[in-house]
Formats: structure tokens, sequence, C-alpha cells
């Protein structure tokens, strides 16, 4: 075997392409009111989608229910019809106890190229729902490839368990941070620089201290990088309580502090 053959990856075939898939403002079909629907309703609403659901009102769930009389769906109270797949439909989720209903409109979607899932028929799904954890901004999905759904559950909870306190919290700060960053160097070409130096921003904190950073505290981050500098928390902190700007060791000249040796 050739030295190039064995520094690549080897091909793992047999999974799937998990991706963090965009829906909002797109419309998202749920054909029933039982309780996967009701978990599949909560994951489009959390993604900002715009969700229709197909269901008798005989059938609803007390959850789904719910989110119909607050007008967070909209419901059709009726059984699926072919001609609700006519307009502008981006994806369709089926959660109904009627195998052969749910294998027509699967085979419906195919040839209108709407990316279907039907719940427990893995052969049926151009995609699957994990197990997912959640905290703010971060998004923990644990998937099995539709093998095993629980199992997927028991693993996404360890491995929430076992994540930072306030991972969460870290995320949004780093966010707000990148956001002011390319609202002083929001030039393309500058895109490599910032993001090297939000690496080494990322890599000097602590999940606690990015938590616990201000918004002066980031005013005064931001005053490094066009040195490249990142400087340490004890010197961020001494800024914003306003201490002897020459008592600071990174400081540039074009701030008014000196660098020191």
């Amino acid at each position: 075997m050739s030295s190039h053959e064995t520094r690549f990856p080897e091909v793992q075939g047999g999974g799937s392409l998990i991706l963090a898939w965009q829906i909002r403002g797109k419309r998202v079909v749920v054909i029933g009111g039982g309780e996967v629907a009701a978990g599949r309703i909560l994951n489009c609403l959390n993604a900002d989608a715009l969700v229709t659901v197909i269901c008798p009102a005989s059938g609803l769930n007390a959850e789904v229910a719910y989110r119909v009389s607050q007008s967070q769906v909209q419901h059709i109270d009726r059984k699926f019809e072919p001609s609700d797949l006519d307009s502008g439909v981006d994806m369709v989720l089926v959660a109904v106890d009627d195998p052969d209903a749910s294998t027509t409109i699967w085979k419906l979607c195919k040839e209108k190229k709407i990316p279907a899932n039907i719940a427990d028929v893995p052969p049926e799904c151009d995609f699957y729902f994990g197990s997912v954890h959640r905290d703010g901004p971060l998004q923990v999905m644990v998937s099995t490839n539709g093998k095993g759904p629980r199992l997927a559950s028991t693993i996404r909870k360890y491995i929430a368990a076992n994540l930072p306190k306030n991972a969460g919290r870290a995320i949004e700060a780093i966010g707000l941070l990148r956001t002011k960053l390319r609202e002083i160097a929001p030039r393309i070409e500058d895109g490599p620089r910032r993001m090297k130096w939000m690496t080494r921003v990322s890599d000097a904190y602590g999940w606690e201290e990015m938590c616990a950073l201000s918004e002066e505290d980031m005013a005064n981050l931001l005053r490094f990088y066009t040195t490249n500098e990142v400087p340490s928390m004890d010197t961020l902190k001494l800024m914003s309580a306003g201490g002897d700007p020459q008592k600071l060791d990174v400081f540039d000249g074009s701030f008014g502090f000196s660098v020191g040796a």
C-alpha cells in the first residue's frame, strides 16, 4: 500500500450526511396529530419553519391541539389529499398509523421531489430525526440511521451530561463577538484573518470565562485585533476596572499604550 493510500481517512459506507438544515420560513407539512407528530412539529417550530398540520381534529393530541389553538401552526381539519402537495411544499413529515397511506404519500413525495420522512419506516425516509440536545445555539444530534432511536436517546443524554456547563451561553458570547468583529473588519479579504484570530480567542479562554464576558470586555478585547494579540482575562478585567494602562503588557501604541518586553 502506498503512502498516499494510508494518509487519507477510510471510507465508511452506510452512514447519513448529517446537516444542520436551515428551514426558516420554509413550508413543512405534517400529516398526523399524535405524539410523534407533536415531536416533529416542535422540532420544526424551533427551526422557525412554517408548519401546516393535516389531521382530523379528533386525532389531535393535547400538545398538537395547543399548537393549533395558539396559531403556532396552520391546521387542515381532514385527512390528507394529494392536492395538499401542490402548493410549494418544502418538506413532508408523515406520522400516521396507516402503513398503506404512509407509503402512498411517500410515493407522491418522490414524484414531486419533496423530501419526506415517514415515521418508523426507515426505507421510506429521505432523512432521519436524531436525538437532539439543545442549549441555546448549541445543538448536538445523535443518529443511529433509523436503527435504534431509543439507544440514540441514551447516548445523547450521556453526551449532554458530560458537556461543559453554560456551553450555550459561551457560544452566544462568541457569536456576539464575531458579529462585533465583522463590524470593525467587514471586508471579504479580512475573512481569513478574522477566523484565525477568533480561533485564538476561543482557545485562550475557558467556558466560564467566555460566559462572563461583558459588552465592555468584548469592546476591550476587539482593540487587540489590529495587532493580532489575545490578552489574558486578567488584562481584560483590569481594563474594564479602569486599571493603569501602563501596567498592561500587550497594548499597542496605536491605542495609547506601549507593548512591554
